[in-house]
């Protein structure tokens, strides 16, 4: 067996093997709603890293001791804003997109070349006689192309997504700004949707309620989707993926 089909049976045996554990963990679940999620710590996830940024140089705070206005406070007594790690804050999603791109290509080359021997100092007698029985020495090469090629692409595509949801700062950076990460997950029936939000935020830009919106969010990080059983339906079987992704044709 050459190594090419070698590997790609490995790679059919390891998809059918996780398509196997797949289809057991879903045969388990029948009859019941999707799990939701423990609540925890989203530092303490395997996949969590902490967000490094570029750094402006460190500024001395120069505190008045015979004022009673704290800087960068928005309010007399104490700010009710989220400014330390574990502090909630609400972010407001209102996305509402449309893009529509339409793209047309044409291109067209012809090529002729023609070569031949009419007069060579007298010895065009000679040549012909060297050359195969009803070849013409005016013609000795003859070539053309065409080339043609047409292509065009068209995309039309709206998106509207309008919520909140609360997000915990999950970490402060040393010029202020302060990482965010949110999560929420709400189960109607046997149908789960989720949304994910997570990215950097400046304090200066979370408003006197403690919101802020998700265009004011850098980094940003929003994911809405959900799982269960019309979900299932939705997408493709493990073995079409599977061939779409192994077939070259």
């Amino acid at each position: 067996m050459s190594n090419s089909a070698l590997r790609l049976a490995l790679i059919a045996a390891a998809a059918l093997s996780l398509s196997a554990c797949s289809a057991l963990d879903r045969m388990k679940n029948i009859g019941n709603p999707p799990a939701l999620s423990a609540i925890s710590d989203p530092t303490a996830k395997p996949g969590y890293r902490p967000v490094h940024m570029p750094m402006p140089p460190p500024q001395q705070v120069v505190l008045k001791g015979d004022s009673l206005w704290r800087p960068g406070s928005r309010s007399f007594f104490k700010d009710q804003r989220a400014a330390r790690v574990g502090d909630i804050l609400t972010v407001h999603i209102g996305i509402s997109d449309q893009a529509k791109l339409q793209d047309t290509t044409t291109r067209s080359r012809n090529n002729a070349e023609d070569m031949g021997v009419d007069h060579f100092g007298g010895f065009e007698t000679k040549l012909a006689g060297m050359l195969p029985s009803g070849a013409d020495p005016s013609k000795l090469i003859s070539t053309n192309s065409t080339s043609n090629s047409t292509g065009a692409g068209s995309i039309n595509r709206s998106e509207a997504v309008t919520t909140n949801v609360a997000a915990v700062i999950t970490q402060s950076l040393p010029n202020g700004n302060m990482v965010i990460e949110g999560r929420q997950e709400v189960r109607v029936n046997f149908e789960m949707r989720e949304l994910v939000v997570a990215g950097i935020v400046r304090p200066e830009d979370i408003a006197s309620d403690n919101t802020i919106d998700f265009d004011k969010i850098a980094e940003a990080r929003i994911a809405y989707g959900g799982k269960g059983q019309i979900t299932d339906v939705q997408q493709p079987r493990y073995g079409q993926q599977a061939l779409d992704i192994l077939l070259p044709f």
